[in-house]
């Protein structure tokens, strides 16, 4: 069976891009035999020059670089194309309008799952830029009507602190894990039905036991909806 060819724009960072390989491989295999894998692509970043705008605010930049890197995966003939991140999905609508094939945003299917399950209060935990800019929350409110909470600022720059300085560095911390065990039970008393982790690399910290609630792993959720449209005849 001859499946679409996904495109993943990665290294933002390589620790979450080497779960994106993963996962989608393991999808296609269950779906198709033991023998078969993804037909995919890669285009990976140095993380290092990309951290550097974002927090320096060059977004235009940043984005510029995003839609080079699309380009570079649709000449590679990917026939979908993937964002190996939540964050640099600030600049997916203009990505999407640089490419002729479709850019799957990852918000889309984590939302979908949560209106299917019947939820509309959702906790969202992710970097600084996507708990507190719109381009994330107001896809989530506006497309899929649900009412997103975020963290305090005192916690918000605790979660971003963790992905920044441990995460994406393959630290794996047990007083960060319990730190983040605490911010979603702060976010369950306000009235969050489950929880968005919203940042591709908080699933390797993060697991099902440290929440009260559904926890909706954006990672795995983009890889396997991605699996389904490339296999989808």
């Amino acid at each position: 069976m001859a499946h679409k060819i996904i495109g993943l724009i990665g290294g933002l960072s390589w620790e979450s891009s080497a779960e994106y390989y993963r996962l989608i491989n393991e999808r296609v295999r269950t779906r198709l035999g033991p023998l078969h894998s993804a037909r995919c692509l890669m285009w990976s970043f140095d993380f290092a020059e990309i951290e550097a705008l974002q927090h320096a605010g060059r977004w235009d930049d940043a984005t510029g670089l995003m839609i080079e890197a699309a380009h570079r995966l649709r000449r590679g003939g990917a026939e979908i194309v993937l964002i190996c991140s939540n964050t640099m999905h600030r600049m997916a609508d203009t990505i999407q309008s640089a490419l002729d094939v479709p850019l799957l945003h990852i918000a889309d299917p984590t939302a979908e799952r949560i209106r299917a399950a019947g939820l509309r209060s959702v906790g969202l935990l992710g970097t600084a830029f996507t708990m507190e800019q719109d381009f994330y929350r107001g896809r989530l409110a506006e497309r899929y009507g649900l009412e997103v909470l975020t963290p305090d600022a005192v916690d918000r720059a605790c979660v971003h602190r963790v992905i920044y300085d441990e995460l994406v560095q393959g630290r794996i911390e047990p007083a960060s894990r319990a730190a983040y065990q605490d911010i979603i039970a702060k976010l369950v008393t306000r009235g969050a039905e489950a929880i968005i982790l919203g940042c591709t690399e908080i699933m390797l910290l993060v697991r099902p036991e440290d929440s009260a609630v559904l926890l909706y792993d954006t990672t795995a959720i983009h890889a396997e909806a991605a699996v389904e449209i490339a296999l989808a005849t």
